[in-house]
C-alpha cells in the first residue's frame, strides 16, 4: 500500500512530539477504530459523545501505526506499546494536517455546499471525474468541523481532482472549513428550508452558505444554481468575497450552464446542455429533476476545470443514487414485485418535493399504488408545524394513493390531509413496521423519506430483510 504521509511530514505538519519507535510512513488517516486499517494514523479526537483516547487500545489492536494523542491524556496511554505523536489539541492537529495536504496538492479542488443535494452532487462528481483522472472525495457525509479536515488529510498528493463537501446548520460554520479547503470552484446546489430552527429566513441561510465563496482561490469560480430564488443574494455575496468568475447553472436563459432539454424517465434521465457556448448531451443513470440539476453543476465544474466534457458526460450514465439518497430496490412480493425508493437519510421541504416527484414518475405494475412513508423533518424549529402541515398540498397534488407517517412533527401533516385520504400516523417509527410490511402489494411503488435522526433507515432494512430482491433481468 502506498504511503500517504511520511512520519516526518506528519510530525512537521502537526507540530507533534514523537514517542516510541515511529514508523517510516503511514498509509491512511482515521478517527474511528471501526473503519481503521492497518498502517493508519489514529487521531484520538474528542467528539460530542466519545473521546477517541478511550479507543486507543482498540486502535492499536486494529493495526494503527501511530496514535496522535493529547498531551493531557498521555499519562494514561503510556503503557501502550505503539508509536505516539503527542500534540496539545488533536482536532487542531488534524486541521493542520488537512492544511498541509491542501498546500501540497496540485489537484483542482471543488467545494460543494447547499441545503439539499450536497452528497449526491459530490458522489456524482466522484463518478464523473474518475473518467478523466484520479479523484479524492469525502467519505459519506463527512462535511463538518472534523469531516472536512479529515477529508483533506486523507487526500493523496498526486490526485487530479478533489471534491470537498461542506455543510453547516449555524452561521459561521462554513467560513473556517472553506479556509482550509481553498477551492478553485465553489458550488452551491440549492437554498431551502433546512435547519430553519437556527435561522430566521431563507435569506439568512443563503448568507451562511455564501461563506463558501470567501475561501475561493484567486482566479477561481463560483458555480451557483441560477434557478434558485436566492441567486441574486448568492451572486452578490460571491462578488463581494472577491470571486471574479460567477457562473449560473439551470434553465434560466442567462445561465452559463443552461439546460436546453431534459427527458425524465422512471429510472434515468437524458439531458441536453449548453455550457459556455458548447452544446453537449448526456444520460444520467438516476431519475429525478433534482438529479438533473445536480448534473448541471457537475458538467459546469468539469468545463471550468478543463476536463474532457464528453467523457465526463458519458460517465454520468453509470451514476446510481446511494443508500438513503434515492437508491432503488426491486423486491419480490407474492407472485409479483414492487419498487422501494430509499430516501431515508435527509428531509426538508425542498427534498420532500423532489421525493414526491420521484414517486410520481415511478412505474407501477397492474393494480399498483404509490405509497409514501414519511418521518419528521428535523431542525425546523418554530417553523416545524407549518412546514409539516404544508406538505399536505404536496401529497394531494401528486399521484400518491396512501401515506404512512410517524413522529411527533408528522402529526401536523396527518391532521392537515383532507378527510377520506388514506393516511396512518403513529408516534413511533417502530409502530409503523408491521403496518407498512403488511400493506405491500405487487405493482406498488413505495418511497421512504425522513431526516436521518428519525431512524427510517430501519424501515428500509425491514423491507430488504422481508422481501427478496428481484434478480436483474427478471
Amino acid at each position: 500500500m502506498s504511503v500517504l504521509w511520511t512520519f516526518e511530514q506528519l510530525a512537521q505538519a502537526t507540530g507533534g512530539r514523537p514517542l516510541g519507535s515511529v514508523p517510516s510512513g503511514i498509509t491512511g488517516v482515521s478517527i474511528d477504530t471501526r473503519s481503521l486499517k492497518p498502517g493508519d494514523a489514529f487521531f484520538a479526537i474528542q467528539g460530542e459523545r466519545f473521546d477517541g483516547h478511550d479507543f486507543a487500545t482498540a486502535a492499536m489492536a486494529a493495526g494503527a501505526s501511530v496514535l496522535v494523542v493529547s498531551e493531557g491524556k498521555l499519562p494514561a496511554l503510556g503503557r501502550l506499546a505503539v508509536a505516539k505523536l503527542v500534540v496539545p489539541d488533536v482536532l487542531k492537529a488534524l486541521e493542520d494536517l488537512g492544511r498541509a495536504a491542501r498546500e501540497r496538492t496540485k489537484a483542482k479542488v471543488i467545494a460543494v455546499t447547499g441545503s439539499a443535494g450536497k452528497t449526491s452532487t459530490k458522489e456524482m462528481m466522484r463518478q464523473a471525474f474518475s473518467a478523466v483522472g484520479t479523484v479524492h472525495a469525502a467519505d459519506r457525509s463527512f462535511n463538518n468541523h472534523w469531516g472536512v479536515p479529515l477529508t483533506l488529510a486523507r487526500m493523496p498528493a498526486d490526485c487530479d481532482y478533489a471534491v470537498i463537501e461542506i455543510g453547516m446548520n449555524h452561521p459561521g460554520e462554513i467560513r473556517p472549513l472553506v479556509a482550509m479547503a481553498r477551492p478553485h470552484i465553489a458550488v452551491v446546489t440549492l437554498i431551502a428550508a433546512a435547519h430553519m430552527g437556527f435561522f430566521k429566513s431563507l435569506d439568512e441561510i443563503a448568507r451562511a452558505k455564501a461563506e463558501i465563496f470567501e475561501g475561493v482561490v484567486k482566479g477561481g469560480y463560483a458555480l451557483i444554481n441560477r434557478d434558485d430564488k436566492r441567486w441574486k443574494i448568492l451572486s452578490t455575496l460571491a462578488a463581494e468575497a472577491g470571486v471574479k468568475n460567477i457562473w449560473g447553472f439551470g434553465e434560466n436563459a442567462r445561465s452559463e450552464v443552461k439546460l436546453l432539454h431534459a427527458e425524465l424517465g422512471p429510472q434515468s434521465s437524458t439531458l441536453a446542455v449548453k455550457i459556455d457556448g458548447e452544446e453537449i448531451e448526456a444520460r444520467l443513470g438516476a431519475p429525478g429533476r433534482h438529479m438533473v440539476q445536480n448534473a448541471l453543476s457537475v458538467l459546469g465544474a468539469a468545463k471550468i476545470a478543463g476536463a474532457d466534457l464528453q467523457r465526463v458526460a458519458l460517465a454520468l450514465g453509470s451514476f446510481r443514487a446511494e443508500a438513503g439518497r434515492g437508491q432503488r430496490h426491486r423486491l419480490r412480493v407474492g407472485s409479483g414485485s414492487f419498487t422501494l425508493i430509499d430516501e431515508s437519510y435527509n428531509a426538508n421541504p425542498a427534498s420532500m418535493s423532489a421525493a414526491f416527484d420521484l414517486l410520481g414518475k415511478s412505474e407501477l405494475g397492474a393494480g399498483g399504488r404509490r405509497i409514501a412513508i414519511l418521518g419528521d423533518m428535523a431542525e425546523l424549529g418554530e417553523h416545524s408545524h407549518k412546514l409539516h402541515a404544508g406538505l399536505s398540498d404536496l401529497v394531494t397534488g401528486s399521484k400518491t394513493d396512501m401515506v404512512f407517517l410517524a413522529g411527533a412533527e408528522m402529526k401536523a401533516l396527518a391532521e392537515a390531509l383532507p378527510d377520506g385520504f388514506a393516511v396512518e400516523h403513529r408516534e413511533r417509527m417502530d409502530d409503523l413496521r408491521g403496518l407498512v410490511i403488511e400493506a405491500v402489494r405487487p405493482g406498488d411503488a413505495i418511497i421512504v423519506k425522513s431526516s436521518n435522526s428519525a431512524g427510517f433507515g430501519r424501515l428500509v432494512d425491514a423491507f430488504l430483510n422481508t422481501f427478496p430482491s428481484v434478480a436483474t433481468g427478471d
